[in-house]
């Protein structure tokens, strides 16, 4: 039992600097492999799903960074779509009308793109057009 915890530890340790790429903006793919490897480690299978989950989450923006970027999105005055399903993260948004802005570098998410569905701002992964993260 002690040489499964100290493996766990050392696999932590080992581990560091990659969850903190992730939470730099290494974006939702490295956040949540990292969070499912740690996750994995502390509650095995059901540990892993929750850990990626939570660990994409870490990819976007940083809570303290959302009213920042809310703000710089409404001075650009940026057109809304309306759809009329929810907005929430995961939702695929549609292939034509929708038009997609590069987040500035100082956000830290340059792989993600954003724009403003139903009056609310989001971040968009621009490869399958899912919301990564809604900025309320």
């Amino acid at each position: 039992m002690s040489k499964k915890i100290l493996f766990a530890g050392a696999l932590v340790v080992a581990l560091a600097p990659v969850g903190a790429f992730a939470q730099s903006g290494g974006g939702a793919a490295a956040g949540a492999t990292t969070g499912a490897v740690g996750g994995a480690i502390v509650g095995g299978p059901v540990g892993a799903a929750i850990g990626g989950v939570t660990g994409a989450i870490v990819g976007g923006l940083a809570e303290q960074q959302q009213p920042k970027f809310r703000q710089y999105v409404v001075t650009q005055d940026v057109p809304s779509y309306r759809v009329q399903e929810e907005i929430r993260v995961g939702a695929t948004l549609p292939a034509s009308g929708v038009q997609y802005y590069e987040v500035p570098a100082e956000y830290g998410v340059s792989n993600y793109r954003y724009t403003v569905v139903n009056e609310t701002p989001v971040l968009v992964d621009p490869g399958t057009r899912r919301i990564v993260q809604v900025i309320r």
